[in-house]
């Protein structure tokens, strides 16, 4: 029996959707791929009980695809649509060098960043995210399909935003996609907290999506090219060319807005959010929007982090300087990093680590006594660090292990629901009627699954899926 094959495709003129939807019937499999044009997009396969269910399941899909505007297609004509990254050129510091401990040369220009008590992450350009543990030992990789945009944690899960437009879950054994971006949002930078995930876009825009993967809102920003989203209990902080704007996330009203150079970047702590912009600062302002401070430094600033709770402030310049302040605003010193201008910063048990535009991730030593002794000339040899190479180099996955019996797991099942996939929670002990946050591209309508956890949103009304993912049979 001959494979069936339908390729549709969804291509808006001034920058609006461009993405495909193909299905194969293959007997009694059906194999849906879709993304953008011109990438490889995710992949989803289901059996049914012969091929007719197969072709009617096909049917249905392709029916609910046309009449959102798309139309059959061949594959190749339309090209893939150029992503937005920083054309940056970086200039040499002149400060003298910073005490750099360790470096590790991803090989692509890095946005990514995350560090935690037990390891750090670097993400670049070419999709590559590499793991180190504090004594400078590679202990992992992923690839994803597109370059990295950033590397965010939100309580125990850590997600990757990719240039592919998905965001994947990073905290079982494989990469899942948890989120999926309109095509047309050209994603500059993502934040997520409590499920909820903000997007700030290449076009100034800002959207807020639940733990469902559909639009809590979406508006235009104030301002163009918006490089900083930041997510709290209470709002979601956009900065981009007009300043910093402050928006509730439940419904997108504005609270709130404060002019301030073009934001190239932003941070946040319990009480404050900063904002790294063109005109040679990092500016201070409360959650209300007051500012507060400013931090003055010699070049644009690409990016800035803080100590706990802003004790101290940190900046990273077009100069491959990077700064250190005090919270009154007084500069305590200025240093170079030797490989590249810091895209991405974050601050650990007196560390300092930076991602570049040469693409390395950077320990820098910003204890007083390494700060004092680099700026005398002094600075220890730099350890250049390598991946191992028979190191394994994990994708992400649709594919779901399947097991016989749930052991210490709980037991979700996936339900239908107004043409909707949800999943909820068989286990005892567990509210029923409520909906778990789990990977959209594994849901089988009626399949029972096993994970590791689900624990309860910090909002209430849902669960979220932790740790691994197996198919009950």
């Amino acid at each position: 029996m001959p494979q069936e094959t339908t390729y549709l495709e969804l291509s808006e003129v001034d920058g609006g959707a461009h993405k495909f939807y193909e299905t194969v019937v293959d007997g009694c499999e059906l194999t849906v791929r879709y993304g953008r044009i011109g990438d490889q997009g995710q992949v989803k396969a289901s059996s049914y009980a012969d091929n007719a269910k197969a072709r009617a399941a096909a049917a249905k899909k392709i029916g609910e695809k046309v009449r959102k505007g798309y139309a059959p297609a061949v594959r190749g004509v339309r090209q893939r649509r150029a992503v937005s990254r920083r054309q940056i050129v970086s200039a040499r510091s002149t400060a003298r060098t910073a005490p750099v401990l360790w470096r590790y040369d991803s090989g692509a220009p890095a946005f990514g960043i995350f560090v935690d008590g037990r390891h750090c992450m670097v993400g670049n350009e070419r999709g590559v995210i590499t793991t180190l543990g504090h004594d400078a030992r590679v202990v992992g990789q992923v690839r994803l399909p597109d370059g990295v945009k950033c590397i965010v944690a939100d309580d125990a899960w850590i997600y990757a935003g990719c240039d592919d437009g998905n965001v994947y879950d990073l905290s079982g054994k494989v990469p899942r996609a948890a989120y999926s971006i309109a095509p047309d949002i050209d994603i500059y930078w993502l934040d997520i907290h409590d499920g909820v995930l903000g997007v700030s876009d290449a076009g100034g825009g800002i959207a807020a999506i639940d733990h469902e993967d559909e639009f809590l809102w979406r508006r235009p920003g104030r301002g163009r090219s918006a490089w900083m989203v930041r997510c709290d209990d209470d709002a979601i902080y956009h900065g981009h060319s007009a300043g910093v704007t402050g928006y509730d996330w439940r419904t997108g009203r504005e609270l709130w807005h404060t002019s301030t150079g073009s934001v190239l970047f932003g941070w946040q702590e319990r009480d404050h959010v900063f904002a790294g912009t063109a005109t040679r600062e990092v500016v201070r302002l409360g959650k209300r929007g007051r500012r507060e401070q400013t931090f003055r430094c010699d070049a644009p600033v690409f990016s800035c982090a803080t100590a706990a709770d802003g004790r101290y402030v940190f900046a990273g310049d077009s100069h491959s300087s990077i700064y250190c302040f005090d919270e009154a605003g007084n500069r305590l010193w200025k240093l170079g990093t030797g490989c590249g201008s810091a895209y991405s910063m974050q601050y650990h048990d007196e560390r300092l680590y930076v991602v570049t535009t040469g693409g390395h991730l950077a320990c820098v030593d910003a204890s007083e006594p390494a700060i004092r002794a680099a700026e005398a000339g002094s600075v220890p040899q730099v350890v250049d660090v390598k991946a191992p190479p028979s190191l394994a180099v994990t994708a992400p996955s649709t594919t779901v292990e399947v097991v016989d019996h749930a052991g210490g797991g709980v037991v979700v099942r996936c339900v239908e629901e107004r043409g909707r996939l949800r999943v909820q929670v068989l286990s005892d002990g567990y509210h029923r009627d409520w909906s778990v946050q789990f990977p959209k591209g594994i849901r089988e309508p009626g399949a029972h699954y096993v994970v590791t956890e689900v624990r309860e949103a910090g909002r209430g009304g849902f669960y979220r899926a932790y740790g691994d993912i197996r198919r009950l049979r």
